[in-house]
C-alpha cells in the first residue's frame, strides 16, 4: 500500500454488477483506480461494491496471512519445509517477528484501499438518486469489517486517510496518524455495523452478498472483542497507549450483554441461514456456499478472470486460494511395491486435485496436542473425521501406473481406493513397528500385524508427516478420470464466517456474565453445536456411509458449568485450521496459557519421538507489527516512524 495514499490500488479490482436476484452472482472486470466522479454513477457504485467482495481474496486463502492466524497457537506449529515467515510465527526460537517477516502485511495492504473505496461509495452514492440504502449498507459493512480486522491485529489504526476521518481520500499524502482502539471501535466499527443492520435486507440481493445476519454476527463479535479489551484481565498493553475506558461511558459488562443480545437476535431471525445437518456437510466441497456460510472469498473453476487466478497452476500468491497447501505434507513420497517381494517401488498416492489430497507444501503442521487432546473424542464427535485427512488411499492408476494391485505394509496387496497409509485415532495397545529412517514406505511409517496399510500413531506425528487438512482441500468437477489440476490454487471459496459462530459468541458472552434468555444459557448454546457434531451420515476417512446419532452422548458429556477454556476448546474443534485461532487466543488473552508449550516429533522421516517445545509469548506479541512497507513510504522523521510502530518490534 502506498502509505495511505490515493489513488489506492486493489490489484485486479472489479467493477460491474448486473445481477439483481439472490440466485445471481457478482460479475467482474478489471479496474485500477477510483475517483469521486466514478462513484457518482450507478455503475461506479456497483463497481465499487463488487470490488469489496473481490478484495477478500487478497486476505483469505492467502497462505501468508493464513499463517499469521494459526502458526504459534495450540493448533499449529511450523512444518519441515517452513521458511522464515512461518518459523518466526511459532515464537519457539527460530527467529524474531519483525516488520518485514510478519505477513500480517497482507491484511494491512488489502484493507486500507478497500476502506477508502467503501468511503467513496458511502459519501457519493446518495447523490446518484437511484442507489438504495441497502447497497450503501454493504459498503458500510465492509468498511467496518476491515477496520475490525485491523484493530484486532494491529491495535489502533488511522481513521483519516488524508481527507479527514472516514472520508474518501483523493489527495496523495505521505503521513499517517493512528487512532486509538476505542476510537476505531466507537467511530468506525460500531456505527457502520449498526447502520448496516438497519438498512441491509434479510435476504441477500445476490448469492454471497452480505445481509442483516452477516452484519449482526460481526457486530456481536466486535462487541465481544471490545468488551474483553476493556476488561483486559491479564494486563496486556495496547497501542497507541490509551486508558481502557469507553468514550460512550459503557463498561465491559455492557458490551458483553450487547454481544449476547445481538447474537441471540441473529439466531432467532436467521433469514436464509441455519446449521447444516451434519458437520461433514458444512465442509464437504460439493456443498460449498451452503446455508451455514455467511461470508466467503469466492473462486470458480469456470473462468480465470472471475477466479482471480490461473486454473492450471498456482502462483503461491494472492489472489489464489492456496492456504490448504500449507497444512498438506508430501504424501506423494509414499511408496508401495509392484512386486510381491517388496521390490520395484512406485508412488501409490499421487498428487490429485481432490479434497483429501491437493498440492503439498508442508509449511505448517498440527500439534500432537491438537490431535490427541482437542479431538480426544473421535468416536462420538464427527469433527475430527470432518477436519483431517487421516487415510491416504491408492490412486496410482490415475497417474498412469498400470497395476491392478501394489504391495504395501507386510507386503500385502492393496487395490486402488484402498488405504495405503492411516493415521490411527489412538495409540494402539500393541506397539507399531516403525523403521529406522524412511523404511519401506519411504516416509517412515510403521507396520502392524495383518494390516496392509502403513500406520502412524497420534504420538508419532512429526513436522514432516501428519494428518492433512481435509476440510480446506481442493475440489473440481473437471478432473475426468485423471488427477486433474493439483498444482492450481483451489477453486473453492475460502469460508470466512459461519452461522454456527453466533452460538459461540452468545455462549462466550454468557460465560462473561451476560443475562441469558430462556433456552440460551452458555451450556444450551454450546450443546446445539455439540449435538450436531454427534450426528454422522458419512465416515469420511473410512469412505463409507455411517448413519449414527451420538448427539445424546455429546450433550451428556458437556460439563454442567462451562468456562472460557471449554468454549475455546469447542471453537478449536469446530473451526480448526480455518484461521480463527490466533484471534480467539488474543481476544481472551489465553494465548500464553494455552499455547506456551506443544509436542511434535522432528523433521526426519522415521522420527516419531515427540519432544516438548516451549514458546516465548510476550505481551507485545498480542499485536502484530506495522508492516515495514507502510513505514518506508511515510515521509516523516525517524522518531515519528518509531512512535508509529507497535512497541517491541523493529
Amino acid at each position: 500500500m502506498k502509505s495511505l495514499k490515493i489513488k489506492f490500488l486493489i490489484g485486479a479490482a472489479v467493477i460491474s454488477m448486473s445481477a439483481v436476484s439472490c440466485s445471481d452472482i457478482l460479475e467482474e472486470e478489471p479496474r485500477s483506480t477510483y475517483t469521486p466522479e466514478f462513484f457518482k454513477t450507478e455503475r461506479g457504485v456497483q463497481g465499487g461494491l463488487t470490488s469489496m467482495y473481490a478484495h477478500l481474496r487478497y486476505i483469505y486463502g492467502d497462505a501468508y496471512f493464513y499463517n499469521t492466524t494459526l502458526t504459534g497457537t495450540d493448533e499449529v506449529t511450523y512444518g519441515r519445509d517452513a521458511d522464515e515467515n512461518f518459523l518466526v510465527m511459532d515464537l519457539s526460537g527460530r527467529g524474531v517477528i519483525n516488520s518485514n517477516n510478519s505477513r500480517a502485511d497482507r491484511l494491512w495492504g488489502a484493507a486500507f484501499p478497500n476502506i477508502n473505496t467503501a468511503s467513496g461509495v458511502i459519501e457519493n452514492a446518495a447523490l446518484v438518486g437511484t442507489i438504495s440504502p441497502a447497497l450503501i449498507a454493504e459498503a458500510r459493512f465492509f468498511r467496518a469489517f476491515d477496520y475490525f480486522m485491523l484493530v484486532q491485529t494491529f491495535g489502533g489504526v488511522p481513521l483519516d486517510l488524508g481527507s479527514g476521518e472516514l472520508k474518501f481520500n483523493t489527495n496523495p499524502i505521505r503521513t499517517s496518524v493512528r487512532n486509538t482502539v476505542p476510537e476505531v471501535y466507537t467511530k468506525a466499527v460500531f456505527p457502520d455495523l449498526l447502520k448496516a443492520i438497519e438498512d441491509l435486507p434479510t435476504t441477500s440481493r445476490v448469492t454471497g452478498a452480505v445481509n442483516k445476519t452477516v452484519a449482526r454476527l460481526y457486530l456481536a463479535k466486535a462487541y465481544l472483542t471490545y468488551a474483553w479489551w476493556l476488561e483486559n484481565p491479564n494486563n496486556i498493553p495496547t497501542y497507541p497507549e490509551t486508558p481502557r475506558t469507553d468514550p460512550n461511558g459503557h463498561n465491559a459488562q455492557w458490551y458483553f450483554q450487547q454481544a449476547y443480545d445481538i447474537a441471540a437476535a441473529a439466531i432467532d431471525n436467521p433469514g436464509t441461514y441455519g446449521l447444516m445437518p451434519t458437520y461433514y456437510d458444512v465442509n464437504l466441497a460439493q456443498n460449498d456456499r451452503n446455508k451455514e456460510i455467511l461470508l466467503y472469498a469466492d473462486h470458480t473453476e469456470t473462468s480465470e478472470l472471475y477466479n482471480g487466478g490461473s486454473l492450471t497452476f498456482g502462483s503461491g500468491g494472492a489472489p489464489d486460494n492456496f492456504a490448504s497447501w500449507m497444512l498438506t505434507w508430501n504424501y506423494t513420497n509414499i511408496r508401495s511395491a509392484l512386486n510381491a517381494d517388496g521390490t520395484n517401488p512406485v508412488s501409490s498416492v499421487q498428487r490429485e486435485a481432490a479434497q483429501a489430497l491437493g498440492r503439498p507444501w508442508n509449511r505448517m503442521a498440527p500439534t500432537i496436542g491438537a490431535v490427541q487432546n482437542t479431538f480426544a473424542d473421535k468416536t462420538n464427535d464427527s469433527r475430527y473425521d470432518g477436519t483431517f485427512t487421516t487415510t491416504y488411499r491408492g490412486n496410482w492408476p490415475k497417474g498412469g501406473v498400470n497395476a491392478q494391485v501394489v504391495y504395501n505394509a507386510n507386503n500385502l496387496p492393496v487395490r486402488p481406493g484402498e488405504p495405503i497409509l492411516t493415521f490411527l485415532n489412538e495409540d494402539p495397545a500393541t506397539g507399531i513397528a516403525y523403521p529406522n529412517g524412511a523404511g519401506k514406505s519411504n516416509i517412515g511409517a510403521g507396520e502392524m500385524p495383518g494390516r496392509a496399510d502403513y500406520v502412524i500413531a497420534p504420538s508419532g506425528i512429526s513436522r514432516i508427516v501428519y494428518p492433512g487438512i481435509w476440510k480446506l482441500g481442493p475440489y473440481r468437477t473437471d478432473n475426468g478420470n485423471g488427477l486433474g489440476q493439483p498444482n492450481a490454487g483451489s477453486t473453492r471459496p475460502f469460508n470466512i464466517a459461519k452461522f454456527s459462530e453466533l452460538y459461540f459468541i452468545a455462549a462466550e458472552a454468557a460465560v462473561k456474565g451476560a443475562t441469558t434468555q430462556p433456552g440460551k444459557s452458555a451450556r444450551d448454546l454450546i450443546n446445539v453445536i455439540r449435538a450436531r457434531a454427534g450426528k454422522w451420515r458419512w465416515d469420511n476417512n473410512g469412505n463409507t456411509a455411517k448413519v449414527e446419532d451420538n448427539s445424546a452422548a455429546m450433550v451428556a458429556a458437556t460439563p454442567a458449568t462451562i468456562d472460557i477454556n471449554y468454549i475455546l476448546a469447542e471453537r478449536s474443534r469446530e473451526y480448526f485450521g480455518e484461521g480463527y485461532r490466533w484471534y480467539d487466543l488474543v481476544r481472551t488473552q489465553k494465548w500464553n496459557e494455552l499455547a506456551s508449550t506443544y509436542q511434535i516429533a522432528g523433521t526426519a522421516y522415521g522420527d516419531h519421538t515427540a519432544v516438548t517445545v516451549t514458546r516465548t509469548i510476550q505481551p507485545h506479541h498480542y499485536l502484530r507489527p506495522i508492516p515495514q512497507s507502510q513505514l518506508d513510504r511515510m515521509d516523516v522523521p525517524a522518531s515519528v516512524k518509531a512512535a508509529y510502530q507497535n512497541p517491541g518490534y523493529l
